[in-house]
C-alpha cells in the first residue's frame, strides 16, 4: 500500500539539532520535503516561503518558544489550518492543555519514534 507521503511540506522547528536531523531524516525517507528552523523566529520567517502541510514545533526553545509559535500560526489568518503537533519531552497534562489552548493539533512526547510522526501526519493531513 503506497503511501501519499512524496509531495508533503513537513516544517520541524526545534532547537536542537539532533532532533531535527532524527526528524528530517525520517521524513525525507517517506518522500517528504523537510524545511527545518531552529525557533519560532526562523520558523515564521521561513512559513511564508515553505507554506507546509504540516508543523512540528519543539515546546521548550528560547526566544519564542513552542506555545507562542503555534499560537502565532493559529492565529495568521493565512496559516490557520496548517496542523500543528507540539513535541515535548515531558508528557505532562498541562503541557498537553497548554497545547490545546493555543491550537495544537497533537501532542507528540519525545523521543518520538517514526510511526508516531507518520501517523500524526496521516492523521491532520
Amino acid at each position: 500500500m503506497e503511501e501519499k507521503f512524496q509531495s508533503l511540506k513537513v516544517m520541524v522547528i526545534d532547537d536542537s539539532k539532533t532532533i531535527r536531523r532524527t526528524a528530517e531524516t525520517l521524513l525525507q525517507r517517506e518522500g517528504c520535503e523537510v524545511i527545518t528552523a531552529v525557533d519560532g523566529f526562523e520558523a515564521l520567517s521561513k512559513i511564508a516561503d515553505a507554506n507546509p502541510d504540516i508543523v512540528f514545533v519543539d515546546i521548550m526553545m528560547p526566544r519564542l518558544d513552542g506555545y507562542q509559535t503555534c499560537a502565532l500560526i493559529k492565529n495568521s489568518q493565512n496559516y490557520q489550518n496548517i496542523p500543528v503537533i507540539m513535541l515535548s519531552s515531558k508528557d505532562g497534562l498541562f503541557d498537553q492543555a497548554k497545547g490545546k489552548v493555543v491550537g495544537s493539533d497533537e501532542y507528540l512526547t519525545k523521543p518520538f519514534s517514526k510511526d508516531e510522526l507518520l501517523n500524526a501526519i496521516r492523521k491532520h493531513v
